[in-house]
């Protein structure tokens, strides 16, 4: 990822990615230009966002794909892969969403280090995610993080690992797919 110059605004920021010919990524200042995915990527978005589709039709939640923006206090803004949201208040501006509750990122090997570290630290911060979920696009592995609150109250985050064969449960949407489900089509799955 490469950053544009230092000192943009939110408010910079959005402006200049309503003429922009290529999607950005916003993060504390700094505004990154969004590199392209292999067709194995698209395929796993495409694969989540029908099944959760088929889920959640008529719910009162909606599925967004990676061409709408997640928001929290102007900190961020970024183009998840796939996220939900079930928030009434994310009905009123069709271009940033700021009440997901699942959010899901396909990993690239330009991107995984961030998504795993920065961004999650980034998306722990809004206070209606309940699971943030990371596809390998390579090998058939996912990982589910999913906030918990213990006894005491507060929120720590649970990690769950599926490979090969496995159900995969979305709990924040109460969906379980057969790992196979996400992945087809795909054509790295070693």
């Amino acid at each position: 990822m490469i950053a544009l110059p230092a000192g943009f605004s939110p408010q910079d920021y959005l402006a200049l990615e309503r003429d922009a010919e290529i999607r950005h990524e916003y993060r504390q200042g700094l505004i990154y230009a969004m590199s392209g995915s292999s067709d194995d990527h698209d395929e796993i978005c495409l694969n989540l966002i029908e099944l959760l589709r088929q889920k959640l039709r008529d719910s009162g939640c909606a599925v967004r794909s990676g061409n709408v923006k997640v928001n929290y206090a102007d900190a961020f803004f970024y183009y998840p892969d796939v996220f939900v949201t079930c928030d009434e208040r994310d009905r009123e501006d069709r271009y940033v969403k700021r009440y997901p509750k699942l959010i899901v990122e396909v990993l690239s090997p330009s991107t995984e280090k961030f998504d795993r570290a920065e961004k999650f630290e980034d998306y722990q911060q809004i206070p209606t995610l309940e699971e943030y979920v990371l596809i390998n696009q390579d090998r058939m592995q996912v990982e589910c993080r999913r906030c918990v609150v213990t006894r005491e109250g507060e929120k720590q985050w649970e990690t769950q690992s599926y490979g090969a064969g496995e159900l995969v449960q979305f709990k924040s949407v109460e969906l379980e797919v057969g790992i196979a489900q996400l992945y087809r089509g795909v054509s790295q799955t070693g």
